[in-house]
């Protein structure tokens, strides 16, 4: 999706960007602000990888619902005090919103935060509830990005850059300092990519203590620029993002993040929003976390094959869960549909509604459950002497759900028109 321009920037010497010390630093600043997150493991995941095993870095439970508040900490806590006292700026899709306000909470920094129409209400509201000013500029990330500094240097604001600072960087490389110290044979972590950030921090922790460590870079295919930018050895900026993934929804790596990224990262995979959502109900089901799509992607990446793990000792960083619940509903309905749990079939029926009795029953025979039934706009292709209905039928599995509409094809006055199994991606599974 690159439109193929380079910014024409050049990265700075990686040296000069961020080191294992500045990690080791800001850890010791992060002590007792940050939340040290859990490593579970999932042995679901590393089944369907093939991997030895999986372990989840759970940073959506961390304070403010992701890893943000690392870095953002980090950056402010090192403010002057005249710049503590003009405030500070910062702009945000909403995860770097809420760990800049929660960390100007603890400094007694006043916050204001510019976003993107495209953040989700939960994350704008829990910006403010931490006390910060939302303003909400621009259709993307790019134009909240330029109000935001416009601010800055109109009212005399700090700007706090999401991804493209040292400090903020070396903040998010607690993440990976945490994980090798949890996982120290570990032989490959997964981490989502939008601006280059918490990958540039975790890839410098990680890569200190063991260079043959493999760290690999998750996109979404909407908004996946790092990889060809790598290729090119140039940054590549994208014209367009398009993805559900909001919270990685970048157009491109910035100069710092592009020199750690080039210089430390062992590759980049993308998936796209389907492997998303799968990823999102596989950890809500079977990892009983929440995790908002961005924080999905390295899941995703292992689920849809896009990385090789057979036999390895595997982290993946679920880097956030700020996700509203109506969102994470509609994810993994979609999810569900995918693996082939859900099904979404169109009926016609010669006795409307007398007939509903017996697909109500035939369904619950087979095991499957009617989640939902209602009568559907009449179209061309429509026989003009019947109804036609659409159901969706939740179940175990492809087979199961196929033996369902099975029995409802088998009913006296009753045709299976369509359906939506066809588009399954792959059975869920029964282990734990």
């Amino acid at each position: 999706m690159s439109d193929g321009r380079v910014t024409g920037e050049s990265a700075p010497p990686v040296s000069d960007v961020v080191t294992a010390d500045d990690v080791a630093d800001a850890h010791e600043r992060l002590d007792g602000v940050v939340h040290r997150t859990p490593l579970d493991s999932s042995r679901t995941i590393a089944d369907r990888c093939g991997a030895e095993r999986v372990d989840l870095k759970l940073e959506n439970v961390q304070r403010t619902g992701s890893f943000k508040i690392r870095g953002a900490y980090n950056a402010m806590a090192q403010l002057p005090e005249s710049a503590r006292e003009r405030g500070v700026v910062a702009s945000s899709a909403g995860n770097h919103a809420q760990g800049v306000a929660l960390a100007g909470d603890l400094l007694d920094i006043d916050t204001t935060i510019v976003v993107p129409e495209i953040t989700p209400a939960v994350k704008i509201d829990a910006t403010r509830g931490y006390g910060a000013d939302v303003v909400v500029e621009g259709d993307l990330y790019e134009e909240s990005y330029e109000h935001a500094l416009r601010l800055a240097e109109d009212e005399g604001l700090e700007f706090v850059h999401p991804f493209d600072d040292a400090a903020v960087i070396a903040g998010q490389g607690t993440v990976g300092r945490e994980i090798a110290a949890d996982a120290p044979d570990v032989d490959t972590v997964l981490v989502s990519i939008g601006g280059g950030g918490l990958i540039s921090g975790i890839a410098t922790a990680l890569k200190a203590r063991d260079p043959d460590v493999r760290v690999v870079g998750v996109q979404p295919e909407g908004a996946a620029h790092a990889k060809p930018s790598l290729e090119a050895d140039e940054i590549r900026m994208l014209s367009a993002v398009d993805t559900v993934a909001e919270g990685i929804a970048d157009a491109r790596l910035l100069e710092r993040t592009f020199a750690v990224v080039r210089d430390r990262v062992d590759d980049v995979v993308s998936v796209d929003d389907t492997d998303l959502a799968v990823a999102t109900t596989v950890l809500a089901e079977r990892a009983k976390t929440v995790a908002e799509p961005a924080g999905a992607a390295p899941v995703a990446a292992l689920l849809s094959g896009a990385v090789d793990v057979a036999g390895e000792r595997v982290a993946a960083v679920v880097s956030g869960g700020n996700v509203g619940l109506a969102e994470h509903a509609e994810l993994t309905r979609v999810g569900m549909q995918a693996l082939g749990r859900a099904v979404e079939a169109r009926l016609e029926l010669d006795d409307w509604p007398a007939i509903l009795g017996d697909v109500s029953e035939a369904v619950a025979a087979s095991g499957a459950e009617l989640d939902s039934v209602e009568r559907a706009p009449r179209t061309a292709s429509d026989a003009p002497n019947r109804v036609p209905v659409e159901v969706r039928l939740d179940g175990s599995g492809p087979d199961h759900l196929a033996d369902a509409l099975d029995s409802l094809s088998a009913l006296d006055g009753v045709d299976v028109v369509s359906h939506s199994l066809d588009r399954c991606v792959g059975e869920s599974g029964d282990s734990a």
